[in-house]
């Protein structure tokens, strides 16, 4: 075996955001440039000699090209074996699966998660640690650190191995195993729900309409709701992953998924609608005419745990991330069990899991997930539902409005100002922080100032603290603006503002969200000046 040492310069733009390293294509294909930050990822995880590694991709543009590269430079770091997903594509949440369920030192992972594929579109990469979660701020701080002072990287002289046929290749010392990811998924899925009773429901007459968005839920879709649920194949849209999502954006919303959007809200719609998105970690649920919010979905699953076999023993606690709404915070309350209110990233989850304090947790950007894995599983959360629906025999609408009978109504709504100049985006948080002295006390139509900040963590699990997780603006009804900057963009700044109201009058509950908000959401413009700092008058996507 040949292993060749290649000299190269950093590049100073590879610091990892809340879900890896995202860039155009066209920036991984630069020269050393993949290499480079998977060189880094080597040299600071002290992978032990002969260590196994998972590796796998959402089946994106350059997907293929970059396993090739990486298997090559595991084998010249000393890794002993690594497991690749079937055609090199592994959903997220699949990844963590093979991750725990093989015991691997860890995994990495190849996509850009909701972000558009393609040629022109983007790409991503990202570590998970042993536990099959994100890696830590502490890792990742490690990487972009090499990466800024790398001088070279290690390859071995081999040609490419191949990907599609299940079993075992020889890369120099290093062993590759080609593994069926899908089924491991699927069983991991078997051993979470009741099957028989999600069966049943479907063989009784109730439609479905799953869309894969053209992403890698595909196969884990088709081999679960098709094969081992019996869904008809027509229950199952733009199942094929394609390098370029078929020129979508795989973003489960309610504008990025028109087609299904469409089809749930016609006359004779289908009872229960889902997607997943790029990667499999996200998912939208959608009823007859009827949208359930991210935020609503965990606070309903949190509430109904206990009809699902492997929750029936009841919840350790929950945990949200600070923008979704606090509707599970008020199911939390009355089950007497904790609830964590995190910053934006799954691994803040995957401590708190880790330590036994939650079982559930969610993001409002349309994430959910248990400790039965350390990631957001969008399937997971497809295969709940269903299992919840199959239990309670009603209607999404109707476990929805049931559930805001009891708990009151936490109204949402997300505003997202995509590819902004990063000049104009950082102006708005700076406008906000320096508000701060005067904005208590200020009324902006019926909505009146209690506090506003820059939210910061302490983990109770490893006390660690991460701040300027964005901004709160807290009004003394209980209502919330927040804003803040994402960290999955790959152009410009993203800035999104987050809008919650909650209302207990059941006669108000019919209210679409925007009408709902209508007055908060002028006060959110107000307070943030958004439309005269950046010249933006209307968001690019509302859920």
């Amino acid at each position: 075996m040949s292993v060749l040492t290649i000299a190269t310069q950093a590049f100073l733009d590879q610091k990892p955001g809340t879900s890896g390293l995202r860039k155009k294509v066209t920036v991984f294909q630069q020269t050393h440039y993949l290499e480079n930050f998977v060189q880094s990822i080597f040299n600071s995880i002290n992978a032990p000699q002969g260590a196994t590694l998972v590796l796998g991709g959402d089946g994106r543009y350059y997907n293929r090209t970059a396993i090739q590269i990486i298997l090559k430079m595991a084998a010249a770091n000393g890794f002993g074996k690594v497991l690749v997903g079937q055609g090199g594509i592994l959903s997220t949440p699949a990844a963590s699966c093979v991750i725990r369920k093989y015991q691997t030192f860890g995994g990495i992972i190849l996509s850009a998660s909701h972000n558009p594929g393609g040629i022109d579109g983007d790409f991503g990469i990202k570590f998970n640690g042993s536990n099959g979660g994100p890696a830590t701020e502490t890792v990742t701080d490690a990487i972009f650190a090499a990466s800024k002072v790398i001088t070279q990287y290690q390859l071995v002289d081999m040609p490419d191995v191949s990907l599609d046929t299940l079993g075992v290749s020889q890369l120099g010392a290093m062993t590759v195993e080609v593994i069926d990811a899908v089924s491991d998924y699927a069983e991991l899925m078997a051993s979470l729900f009741d099957f028989t009773a999600i069966r049943d429901l479907l063989a009784g007459g109730f439609r479905i309409k799953f869309d894969a968005m053209h992403a890698v839920t595909g196969p884990y879709a088709t081999e679960i709701l098709q094969h081992r649920l019996g869904a008809s194949a027509d229950s199952l849209m733009n199942a094929v992953p394609l390098e370029d999502f078929g020129g979508g954006h795989p973003d489960p919303n309610l504008t990025y998924a028109p087609e299904l959007v469409s089809i749930m809200h016609a006359d004779d719609a289908p009872d229960f609608g889902a997607a997943s998105d790029g990667d499999g970690d996200r998912n939208m649920i959608l009823g007859k005419q009827f949208f359930v919010t991210p935020s609503d979905s965990l606070a309903l699953l949190a509430a109904n745990a206990t009809l699902i076999p492997a929750y029936r023993g009841g919840l350790a606690g929950v945990a949200r991330s600070m923008p979704t709404s606090a509707a599970v915070d008020r199911v939390a309350l009355a089950l007497n069990i904790p609830c964590y209110e995190t910053p934006t990233g799954w691994k803040f989850f995957g401590n708190l899991m880790d330590a036994g304090k939650v079982t559930l947790c969610g993001e409002e950007s349309f994430g959910t997930g248990s400790d039965h894995v350390r990631e957001k599983d969008g399937l997971w959360a497809v295969l709940f539902w269903l299992n919840l629906i199959a239990a309670r025999r009603q209607t999404v609408a109707e476990i929805v409005r049931e559930h805001w009978a009891q708990y009151g109504r936490n109204v949402y709504s997300r505003y997202d100002y995509e590819a902004l100049p990063t000049a104009d985006a950082q102006a708005v948080m700076a406008h906000l922080l320096a508000s701060f002295a005067t904005l208590p006390g200020q009324q902006f139509g019926k909505y009146c100032v209690q506090h506003s900040d820059d939210f910061s963590y302490t983990d109770p699990v490893d006390g660690s603290v991460s701040t300027g997780q964005g901004i709160r603006i807290l009004f003394v009804d209980g209502s919330r603006i927040i804003v803040r900057l994402s960290g999955t963009g790959t152009e410009g700044a993203t800035l999104r503002i987050y809008l919650e109201a909650y209302d207990v009058d059941v006669a108000n509950h019919h209210l679409d969200a925007q009408v709902a908000l209508a007055e908060l959401i002028q006060a959110a413009l107000q307070i943030t000046q958004l439309q005269q700092l950046t010249g933006r008058e209307q968001p690019t996507v509302i859920t």
